[in-house]
């Protein structure tokens, strides 16, 4: 139940208005969702992450649609889902929660600004205009990496902070 909790919050934070640069609940969720669901539910965060682009591509911004434009970022949503589910699925650890985090954020760093300079006339097609691209992505990707630790730190680590608080509550009783 809480992974989908969490993959509704990760759609509101990306609806709500807010001017945080990237600052989302996104790759927390869907890490969340992957180390918590079966595999054979994957498409559920990835359809409705699919559909809040949707929305936001065609009613908050007012740009038309093309599917063939998101392709790379569905991709990367269903790889985040099953990253989850590979590294954190069973009793993850601090390090498998921060390692998941590091490649998620990370991946969707480089794999996005890469299609950026590459599909687009933003930056000349040089390494310089790479290397610019990239540079000038460095905030998004801060505050990705800085709230897809904190939405998967809390996911995983409040209800461990929980169990282990009630433990000993219940050996003081005991006692």
């Amino acid at each position: 139940m809480s992974a989908y909790l969490l993959i509704l919050a990760a759609v509101f934070s990306r609806i709500m208005p807010h001017s945080w640069l990237n600052f989302t609940a996104v790759g927390g969720g869907l890490l969340f969702f992957g180390g918590r669901r079966p595999l054979r539910q994957a498409w559920i965060p990835v359809l409705l992450m699919a559909a809040t682009d949707y929305y936001l591509t065609t009613f908050a911004y007012g740009y038309s649609f093309h599917a063939q434009d998101y392709l790379l970022t569905w991709t990367w949503y269903a790889a985040v889902v099953i990253l989850g589910h590979l590294m954190l699925r069973g009793r993850p650890s601090p390090a498998r929660v921060g390692g998941a985090v590091l490649l998620a954020s990370t991946s969707f760093f480089a794999i996005s600004n890469y299609a950026v300079w590459i599909g687009s006339l933003l930056y000349p097609h040089t390494l310089s205009g790479l290397a610019t691209c990239y540079a000038a992505a460095l905030p998004f990707y801060r505050n990705d990496l800085l709230s897809t630790a904190l939405v998967a730190g809390l996911a995983y680590g409040l209800p461990e902070a929980a169990s282990r608080l009630a433990a000993q509550r219940s050996v003081r009783s005991a006692a």
